[in-house]
């Protein structure tokens, strides 16, 4: 191992006399450059909002068979709070009371102001409403925001600050819930963290584990620090083998902790320690290896364009059937052996990360030049594996972006369709003086389904959103069967023309209207007592001007909204 640090410092040194690698083509970078493009620093200086500025719109919300999304980022009324932005958000689910969630994320006051702050909101009725209660830490710069939970249902949120121009990390705690939370700890850290927290039943649990870009790091040369006693301290900072970034962790069903990231050679870099879960152990990494992906990660993209196309996900089956103990690695990378720019690529490891298969993606759209980004992957405790991503197939040669989904019952050899959950939209609108929607987003699955936290601009501008998958609303290997919407417009965006169509499962009064952002009727498209059934009914008004709208139906004591887009 020596050799190897001795071989990888050689090659930093020396790449980091090679000039810049443009990125706006989704060039390759070298590592001194790829790993240090992306550093939250407080670029601008707080500012309070004034209160009286605080105007709101309906929040957005979309339910169909088998998935339901919910905006996070809302007020104490369940209003969108206008003008402020939300994204990069990470989710932790109470494994005693399922019921019970909190999601972090990057808050923006103001969308022309780039301070941010620790944003969090807490559900307790399975994600169908959200409290957002304001920011952690007031007025402090933070970033980063990574959550989880520990086996009794305790909240940890991880959140990175440069308060005194150093990189750091503070843990906060929350016992009730995400209600509220303690002083926080400091947990050292540095840029893109990650952090898991084991809940085996093995010598480990409640054990710690924080790693981060070892370019940002408050105690160099380290980046990867454990805590034994469930939060109340965290030990000296090591160094991790690989030198892996942007990357995620796991802890296998044995307690083995796994690492991943990006790194100096294309693919995931996977790390691999046995005893990190014994208290008191001088860590060791019992192994190395590299996931083929067949692609790089990508640093920069028009898509995204001061951000990544999101971060290597890895987890591991912990189920008791004959997957137990797979590694499996996920990221959104640029293809190698064609020009695609975006592809969710899949490995899996079978005998605990020591060696990965060949590659598999998971989109299937046809041609090589969509986007299929933020890929991200969650493992449920019976094996089935969750995976979701931004896509523009829809709409190829631009960045309109819709939510899909597949999942994998038999350990990733075969999987289901891909099934789109959200209409498209722009990812550019409400940018928060920052030309991005964060680096990741975070889920996690459960036996029932997969819950995820994401940001959108649905509700036209930047926001957070929770959504509950079930698997069964896709088959494997099936086509898909014709979805069940209550309310959609088609197309969309649309210039001239779209159609508004709409189920309504009983006779009832019903009301179609399109409202501008901030809630207000501006045109009636129906209204008048109807019975059971599909319709549909076209909108076209030329006097409109370009942006976006919402269409909102009400079917007896039913309300939906979903939003329109109106281009030049």
């Amino acid at each position: 191992m020596k050799n190897f640090r001795r071989h990888f410092f050689a090659c930093l040194a020396f790449l980091m006399i090679c000039p810049l690698i443009s990125v706006s083509q989704n060039q390759r970078l070298p590592l001194s450059e790829k790993s240090r493009i992306h550093n939250e620093i407080p670029d601008q200086q707080y500012q309070a909002r004034p209160s009286g500025d605080l105007k709101t719109s309906p929040a957005y919300h979309f339910e169909s068979s088998g998935f339901f999304t919910k905006q996070v980022n809302v007020n104490a009324n369940g209003e969108n709070i206008v003008g402020d932005a939300a994204n990069e958000p990470s989710l932790a689910v109470d494994p005693t009371n399922p019921d019970k969630m909190v999601i972090g994320w990057r808050q923006f006051d103001d969308v022309n102001n780039n301070f941010r702050q620790a944003g969090v909101g807490y559900s307790s009725n399975g994600g169908q409403n959200w409290t957002f209660p304001g920011v952690i830490d007031p007025g402090i710069f933070r970033s980063d925001p990574v959550l989880d939970f520990d086996a009794s249902g305790n909240f940890f949120y991880n959140s990175l600050t440069t308060i005194t121009g150093a990189y750091t990390c503070n843990v906060f705690k929350s016992t009730n819930g995400g209600a509220g939370w303690d002083a926080g700890t400091e947990a050292h850290g540095g840029d893109k963290q990650w952090m898991t927290i084991d809940r085996t039943d093995g010598q480990g649990n409640g054990n710690i584990y924080s790693c981060w870009n070892s370019a940002y790091t408050s105690c160099q040369p380290g980046f990867f620090t454990r805590s034994a006693d469930a939060g109340v301290s965290y030990e000296p900072c090591i160094e991790v083998d690989g030198f892996p970034y942007w990357g995620t962790m796991a802890v296998g069903p044995s307690g083995e902790l796994y690492i991943t990231g990006a790194g100096f050679s294309d693919g995931a870099v996977v790390v691999k320690s046995t005893n990190a879960q014994t208290q008191g152990s001088s860590i060791t990494w019992n192994s190395l290896s590299y996931a083929d992906l067949d692609g790089y990660i990508v640093g920069q993209a028009p898509i995204n364009p001061v951000g990544i196309l999101g971060q290597v996900n890895i987890d591991v089956d912990p189920s008791t059937g004959p997957g137990r103990g797979n590694v499996y690695v996920v990221a959104s990378v640029a293809r190698m052996s064609n020009p695609d720019p975006a592809d969710v690529m899949f490995a899996k490891s079978t005998d605990g990360g020591l060696t990965f298969g060949a590659p598999q993606r998971l989109n299937t759209d046809v041609g090589v030049g969509n986007y299929q980004w933020f890929g991200t992957m969650s493992v449920a405790p019976n094996g089935r594996i969750d995976v979701i991503w931004l896509d523009t197939r829809e709409f190829p040669g631009s960045f309109l972006s819709a939510l899909y989904y597949c999942y994998s019952g038999d350990q990733g050899t075969t999987w289901s369709i891909n099934k789109k959950l959200s209409e498209s939209f722009d990812p550019s609108v409400g940018y928060p003086q920052q030309e991005k929607m964060g680096d990741y987003f975070d889920m996690v699955s459960d036996n029932e389904g997969a819950h995820l936290a994401w940001a959108n601009t649905l509700n036209g501008e930047q926001d957070v959103y929770y959504t509950h998958i079930t698997p069964t609303i896709v088959g494997l290997n099936e086509n898909p069967a014709a979805p069940d919407l209550l309310l959609s417009g088609y197309p969309n965006p649309f210039r001239d023309q779209t159609t508004i169509r709409y189920h309504i499962q009983g006779d009832c009064f019903v009301k179609v209207v399109i409202c501008n952002i901030y809630g207000r009727e501006i045109l009636t498209l129906v209204e008048k007592a109807q019975p059971s059934g599909s319709y549909s009914v076209n909108f076209s008004d030329r006097e409109l001007s370009a942006g976006f709208y919402l269409c909102r139906l009400s079917a007896g004591t039913h309300t939906v909204s979903t939003r329109l887009v109106k281009l030049k």
